[in-house]
């Protein structure tokens, strides 16, 4: 079953790319990651890395929903969620990027890491993907935490006379 899973999750991944043979032979054989075309099959919300952690995590919260493709780019300190697809869609916040039609994304295969990408969700051959409005509220929840718990300053703070 698992085998099957991750077949269709290569199928899934590979089929964005321009030539998904060549697509699948980089992850086997060549420098491990390929670059897929955003817009078509899903879009990518990269967000920074603490921001995304978090999200996820709130939406790991209900057991029976499991989040949608998400990667970790560990060197740029950046967490892309799989959305599907929207041309119009507007995503405002301090580092929040969206990438659609156009662009293009450096993925691994969907079944090991690859040099600084790696899936904490990777996809599951379903085609199944982040819905906006939810990831939108854990994004929404993450950002209040973090306000909460960011410092104020990174310099101690010295009372006058010392």
């Amino acid at each position: 079953m698992q085998s099957v899973m991750w077949k269709q999750a290569v199928e899934w991944l590979a089929a964005a790319a321009t030539d998904p043979q060549e697509c699948k032979r980089e992850w086997d054989h060549g420098t491990g990651t390929a670059v897929v075309e955003a817009g078509r099959y899903w879009d990518v919300l990269s967000v920074p890395d603490r921001l995304g952690l978090l999200a996820l995590d709130i939406l790991w919260r209900d057991p029976l929903k499991v989040p949608g493709p998400t990667l970790v780019d560990s060197a740029a300190r950046r967490v892309g969620f799989f959305l599907p697809p929207d041309p119009a869609s507007e995503w405002i916040g301090f580092g929040v990027r969206h990438v659609g039609r156009g662009s293009w994304v450096a993925v691994p295969p969907p079944y090991r890491p690859a040099g600084r990408l790696e899936w904490l969700v990777p996809p599951d051959g379903t085609g199944t993907l982040h819905r906006p409005g939810t990831l939108e509220s854990a994004l929404r929840e993450a950002t209040g935490t973090l306000a909460v718990l960011a410092p104020v300053s990174a310099d101690p703070v010295v009372p006058d006379g010392w």
